[in-house]
């Protein structure tokens, strides 16, 4: 598999507000320098480029443009189509009777070619056939938009998606908005056939329940200032391979198993000994020096079968865990795979994580847990992980309408708790103590079966214990997942990958990572 897909995005994959992005236009425009129209015309024709190698010739195209600037785009797009010899209708909303100054010259320069199919809507509109075989290009309203469609614009998107036609949105697909939905419309915006977005990905753009307007996703460069881009502070940011790479901790060609770090997992109830299996062949081929495993009498066999480099620590209990651990000699613990939610069990978790001094993953049934022991999350210790999936979250902190308002409020749970919470999910967040938001661009769909969770636990904790600190813990950890997970996709296929491949492959992901000639001279130091 080629992984130079995750280096291709815009520099530094910085993730802007609307309010940003409209900064960083007005940066470049001053600072390269060029005229704004100018680089209307430069987006326009990274625009065209992307349909025309898309869809023949012979495709009828219908345009409709906002009075925007977003419309000044589809005006300038119409144009270039038509010098291309495509057949093009386009209709132009100026209800208020005010166009933004670009909209306004390129409105011109299409009236100038006198080219036929020009409709300027003021009041009436008349809709055109949308036919199957035909392509619209919807160029209303782009990533300024801050309140949900209505009236006639609401009608209009209805009827585009209505329509047999393939669409192609400029920017954001007509009625979405660039961060919060929570309170939008979701019948008023357009479903795209393909979405061309300019310059950066939109923060709405990695949230599942928004993926039905996106359709596929193409970023499109049109040379907005990369001495913007860096000085421009982003909360939000995607994770390159770039970034994890340098983060790698060498193995010093002296080590032994007391210097890797010594990892403890306390995981596995009666019938669930497959999460600490699972767990624990992650954490060691994370590489952990060695791992102790804390699990009930009943699991004894499964695990000293299946994982012969492990220690086990017995609790006296037969099925569940009931015994707090003595974590002096630990680097690093893990908590909840399997675990069971029992009060028994819930009591002596929350005990076990007052008595951790040594850095702590929580996942799991141990943030079951504390979803119903809503005052032991005040208790949960200063730089502690959390790895929950949305419906844990959910549990945790109460339901969320959306992706967004989930991220918002694990944002504020980070910064309370002073935490690192990693929201699970096909673009995985990291959400930091300072408020800081990093999402993973490894993954795939077949990572979504039982065990996958359980995997990520192992690997943070083996990470931990082998010495990484907490965020570069979880920014490697979270990279190695999905990574792992796309190149067994690759091997297996999606649908027959099960989570226990993931730790199968974790070895072909750190080569991945840190290709063998670097290997070779770090042993040759």
């Amino acid at each position: 598999m080629n992984y130079e897909f995750l280096c291709i995005f815009a520099v530094n994959m910085k993730i802007f507000t609307a309010a940003q992005i409209h900064e960083l236009d007005k940066y470049t425009i001053e600072n390269e320098p060029i005229k704004s129209i100018d680089l209307m015309e430069r987006a326009a024709k990274a625009l065209t480029d992307a349909i025309t190698r898309r869809w023949e010739v012979t495709v009828p195209v219908v345009v409709f443009a906002g009075s925007g600037n977003n419309g000044g785009d589809a005006l300038a797009v119409s144009r270039m189509l038509q010098d291309r010899g495509y057949e093009v209708q386009t209709f132009l909303f100026n209800i208020s009777g005010r166009l933004s100054e670009d909209c306004a010259v390129n409105r011109k320069r299409l009236q100038d070619r006198k080219y036929k199919n020009f409709t300027e809507v003021i009041q009436e509109f008349d809709p055109p056939h949308l036919g199957e075989g035909m392509l619209v290009v919807d160029g209303l309203f782009g990533s300024g938009l801050n309140k949900p469609l209505s009236g006639g614009f609401a009608s209009l998107v209805k009827y585009i998606n209505a329509a047999k036609a393939e669409v192609v949105s400029i920017d954001m697909p007509s009625g979405l908005m660039t961060e919060d939905n929570t309170y939008n419309i979701r019948t008023n915006i357009v479903r795209a056939t393909l979405t061309l977005t300019l310059g950066q990905r939109k923060l709405s753009m990695l949230f599942a329940e928004n993926q039905q307007y996106i359709g596929e996703l193409q970023v499109l460069d049109i040379g907005l200032s990369r001495e913007g881009i860096e000085k421009l502070e982003a909360q939000y940011t995607m994770l390159e391979m770039d970034d994890v790479q340098p983060m790698l901790l060498s193995r010093d060609p002296f080590a032994h198993k007391g210097t890797m770090g010594q990892a403890l997992l306390i995981a596995g109830s009666y019938g669930m000994a497959g999460a600490a299996l699972l767990a624990a062949k992650a954490c060691l081929r994370s590489g952990a020096g060695k791992l102790t495993v804390h699990t009930p009498k009943k699991n004894v066999q499964i695990l000293q079968t299946s994982v012969p480099e492990a220690v086990l620590h017995i609790d006296r209990e037969e099925t569940l865990f009931n015994d707090t651990v003595d974590t002096e000699d630990f680097n690093a613990m893990g908590i909840g795979p399997g675990l069971g939610t029992s009060e028994q069990t819930a009591i002596a978790m929350i005990a076990q994580l007052r008595r951790t001094q040594c850095p702590i993953v929580c996942d799991a049934d141990a943030i079951n847990m504390l979803a119903t022991h809503r005052a032991w999350v005040q208790q949960l210790p200063q730089g502690i992980i959390l790895t929950p999936h949305p419906k844990e979250f959910d549990r945790l902190e109460g339901h969320c309408a959306d992706s967004f308002e989930r991220l918002s409020k694990a944002r504020e749970l980070a910064e309370r708790l002073q935490a690192y919470i990693i929201l699970k999910g096909h673009r995985s967040a990291l959400c930091c103590p300072d408020g800081h938001i990093v999402f993973n661009t490894t993954g795939n769909a077949g990572m979504a079966t039982a065990g996958s969770g359980d995997v990520l636990t192992g690997i943070l904790v083996g990470l931990l214990a082998r010495g990484y600190d907490r965020q570069s813990a979880c920014t490697v950890g979270m990279f190695l997942h999905g990574l792992s997970g796309d190149l067994a996709a690759a091997d297996l296929g999606e649908e027959s990958l099960i989570a226990s491949d993931l730790v199968s492959y974790l070895p072909k992901a750190f080569c991945t990572l840190r290709p063998q000639w670097k290997i070779e001279k770090e042993k040759r130091k």
